[in-house]
């Protein structure tokens, strides 16, 4: 019965990982730590796959332990990507936090759902880890002289290039490569999303979208937008024109604007320069619009 046994270790693991993950990230005297990366890297390429593993996977028979692991890995990079391309359709977008919620509570769930899945097992059938037997049959399977040389050869092999993808991943973590300077510079509709851009108007009509900017250029820097239509440029309020960022500020605000000429298909840019260059766009975007008479 569910209630005569002890929660399984591995998922407790996973799930106290998970929180770890999520206090590394989201408390900010942590958030510099090295250990966010690595418990980031874990949630992102194993957790989510290890946890569904063992809704699909509940037996012993059904996989061994090194086979667990691996097809662990490949279902979290299937499921990472499919995470963000379905936040790419919400309102929240690929965002550091929603896709940090949408693996945590994931992962939470199948292992919730993976722990009822094993309780409907004979224990002794259910998969389950112990500490204690997985180190011996590690240590069997390296040094003792039971089992073919291919076998051991294969586990070393396998041991080796465990240690080597840590040691690997160390490095990297220990000498980082220097972030790229960039700015993001976009245009929304006017409900602050990708879509329902106004583009119908009529002569002396007025549109609003939402522009934004975000500074990653490790320093200050003060930024010039236009708005052209067909090379003809559109007024603009000066705090709207002009703007000051620090470095990770972001700016976003409703631009209205009024189409100057009439004409089909026409190109709406908008235009971002910065203080190096005052002549050739640092950042561009754009619509096609219709100014015409209403018949």
């Amino acid at each position: 019965m569910a209630g005569n046994r002890r929660p399984p270790l591995d998922l407790l693991i996973v799930a106290g990982l998970v929180i770890l993950t999520d206090i590394f990230v989201l408390v900010p005297a942590l958030s510099e730590s090295f250990l966010r990366t690595i418990f980031g890297l874990l949630l992102v390429l194993f957790l989510p796959g290890y946890a569904l593993t063992a809704v699909l996977l509940p037996a012993k028979k059904d996989l061994e332990g090194i086979e667990r692991a691996l097809f662990s890995l490949g279902l979290s990079i299937a499921i990472s990507p499919l995470m963000g391309f379905g936040m790419n359709f919400t309102s929240w977008g690929i965002r550091e936090i929603p896709v940090l919620t949408g693996l945590s509570v994931f992962t939470l769930v199948m292992c919730v759902m993976g722990y009822y899945r094993r309780t409907r097992l004979p224990e002794t059938e259910a998969f389950g880890i112990k500490l204690e037997d997985s180190i011996s049959i590690l240590k069997a399977e390296l040094f003792e002289e039971s089992g073919s040389g291919t076998d051991k050869a294969l586990a070393a092999l396998l041991a080796i290039s465990i240690l080597a993808s840590l040691g690997s991943l160390a490095y990297v973590i220990g000498n980082p490569r220097g972030e790229e300077a960039f700015t993001e510079f976009y245009i929304l509709g006017p409900d602050r999303v990708a879509e329902n851009y106004p583009t119908q108007y009529t002569p002396g009509s007025s549109g609003t979208v939402v522009a934004g900017i975000k500074n990653h250029e490790h320093r200050t820097v003060d930024y010039t937008m236009e708005i052209r239509l067909e090379n003809h440029l559109l007024p603009l309020p000066e705090n709207q024109k002009h703007i000051r960022l620090d470095h990770n500020e972001s700016w976003e605000e409703p631009v209205t604007f009024t189409p100057s000429v009439e004409g089909k298909n026409m190109k709406l840019e908008f235009l971002l320069f910065n203080e190096t260059e005052k002549n050739v766009p640092y950042r561009n975007t754009y619509l096609w619009i219709n100014v015409t008479k209403e018949t």
